[in-house]
């Protein structure tokens, strides 16, 4: 991998955005070249293609992935800084076609090197891949290089994956996807509007086919609402299946943990199978421990919501949502639809379901007055080359002025150690209630509104008072060990997307990946975005 120069070019509506040099050459030179000359075979639709279409094609002798790669690229060419200028990539792995070559030639000679053979995977650049700069869409770390790959990296790349590119997020790892580094990225079903945060560029790259599947993180809904405003599928898994080691905001944290986000369920089956595993560079992954099953696909099941109980939570739980404006009323209006679809699937319904005071303990998150520091000294203290030796030193550098303002709020705030202990007595009492709710009504998930809100507009989120996190049920993050699937559930009659929750019982994981397999299956909602169409 090259050590790009940066440079700056016009985003959207004049932001700022960060693309290398090389990149920016391969862009324009890409799109001089006719469709034969970048080795596009004529048999092959790249647009929503699976996992299993991409090996079927590999027998089949039609594609290579080294051809699939290329395909790939030329769509971010065309669509990530042209055209409708997406924006979802900050940096392209130079080694991707060498990697694919190389998986060819494997493939000659023994067959697939694991089950994500020859599959181009964007990550989201909070997760360290060697030989790739580390951003955090941040100005702050565009020249950070970590030493070697994240755990998950590792794995990724041991089961025959291809690492095409980082993809960007929301500034130091929180809030919408804008960065002081890249500007903002666009929605490609609405580009005036976000893609959600903070995985957004995660969640865009693959609503706009630019890899087969991607990883993203989530801490607070930073999977799931890009998940839900790019009709695509996203999952937090209980804590401790999947290891944040190499990772920014990992161990000591608890909160935060990376996640499969793929257009459809046995994509994202087939990923997080092999994303999972015990780290003991992260002591949470010993909670995961017999709870990971042979594989995640072992759940898959069209007839899986027949018989299964559903708490449907109606409740208005989003952060900052507002119950009476036409636009929640709006992603109400498709949600009562989906129920009805659950409904229609043989599925027995608690509607609604009530956890008792669930809005009031929900409000009394707060940081921890010390893991942040920790986690990010765990963090950088795998590379001798850590731009930062604490939080302190990076708010305190002459350039910590220059990131978006909701980056610099969240790490000027002070935490409060009373507010913190009474954050974790509500996260115990929430739990408990919780699971009584799921057991007084024998349920096996429940279900609620992905995001309470369509997605929001860019301007208003890059200015104050910062729109940021409007509508985002965060219950799964707060409890921490319960896993959460948003599937596509529909538009709004804005034609906006819209998703769906299927929460369950901790380490349930893969019972709530059976129940979005069944409604996918039921409804196919999912529609690519007419701003990213196939290629000529």
């Amino acid at each position: 991998m090259h050590n790009f120069g940066m440079r700056k070019i016009s985003g959207i509506r004049g932001a700022p955005v960060a693309v290398s040099s090389t990149m920016a050459l391969t862009f324009m030179l890409l799109c001089l070249l006719p469709a034969g000359s970048r080795g596009q075979p004529e048999v092959f639709n790249v647009v929503e293609t699976t996992i299993e279409q991409v090996h079927s094609a590999y027998a089949s002798g039609t594609l290579t992935a080294r051809q699939l790669v290329q395909l790939y690229l030329d769509r971010i060419a065309a669509y990530d800084q042209q055209g409708p200028s997406i924006n979802a990539i900050i940096t392209i792995n130079s080694d991707a076609l060498e990697e694919a070559e190389r998986l060819d030639t494997a493939y000659q000679s023994s067959g697939l090197a694991g089950p994500l053979h020859g599959i181009p995977i964007i990550v989201k650049d909070q997760m360290d891949v060697a030989g790739m700069p580390t951003t955090l869409g941040s100005i702050l770390f565009q020249d950070y290089y970590p030493d070697r790959d994240a755990f998950v990296t590792e794995r990724l790349k041991r089961a025959g994956a291809i690492i095409l590119a980082k993809a960007t997020l929301g500034e130091l790892a929180g809030g919408d996807t804008h960065g002081s580094l890249f500007g903002s990225t666009r929605n490609p079903y609405d580009l005036e509007r976000t893609v959600g945060g903070s995985s957004g560029g995660s969640g865009a790259s693959v609503a706009a086919n630019f890899a087969t599947v991607a990883v993203g993180q989530e801490g607070f809904a930073s999977i799931r609402r890009p998940a839900a405003w790019n009709m695509i599928v996203g999952m937090r898994t209980s804590a401790g299946l999947v290891s944040r080691n190499g990772v920014f905001a990992g161990w000591p944290e608890v909160t935060g943990h990376l996640g499969p986000m793929a257009r459809t369920v046995t994509d994202l089956a087939i990923l997080l199978d092999a994303m999972v595993g015990y780290d003991p560079a992260d002591p949470l992954t010993a909670h995961g421990v017999g709870h990971i099953p042979d594989s995640f696909t072992m759940f898959l099941d069209r007839q899986g919501l027949r018989g299964a109980r559903l708490g449907i939570l109606r409740e208005s739980i989003g952060v900052g949502s507002e119950p009476e404006s036409e636009d929640f009323a709006k992603v109400t209006a498709r949600f009562d639809q989906a129920v009805s679809e659950l409904d229609a699937a043989g599925a027995i319904l608690v509607d609604p379901v009530v956890i008792p005071n669930l809005t009031e303990l929900l409000s009394k998150r707060a940081r921890s007055p010390t893991e942040a520091e920790a986690a990010f000294r765990v963090y950088f203290e795998r590379s001798a080359s850590s731009p930062f030796a604490s939080i302190e030193e990076m708010v305190e550098s002459a350039d910590f002025g220059q990131i978006t303002g909701y980056a610099q709020s969240r790490f000027l705030a002070a935490p409060h150690q009373a507010e913190h202990y009474a954050y974790l007595n509500a996260r115990h009492e929430l739990m408990v209630s919780f699971l009584k709710i799921m057991a007084d009504n024998d349920l096996d998930a429940i279900v609620y509104k992905a995001v309470e809100h369509q997605p929001t507009l860019i301007e208003d989120g890059v200015n104050p008072p910062f729109v940021n996190t409007k509508g985002i049920p965060h219950i799964n993050t707060f409890l921490v060990y319960v896993p959460a699937i948003v599937v596509p559930a529909g538009f709004t009659d804005d034609d906006l997307p819209v998703g769906i929750t299927f929460m369950g019982r901790p380490y349930d994981d893969g019972e709530i990946i059976g129940l979005a397999y069944a409604y996918e299956q039921l409804t196919r909602h999912r529609r690519p975005p007419a701003s990213t169409p196939p290629l000529p």
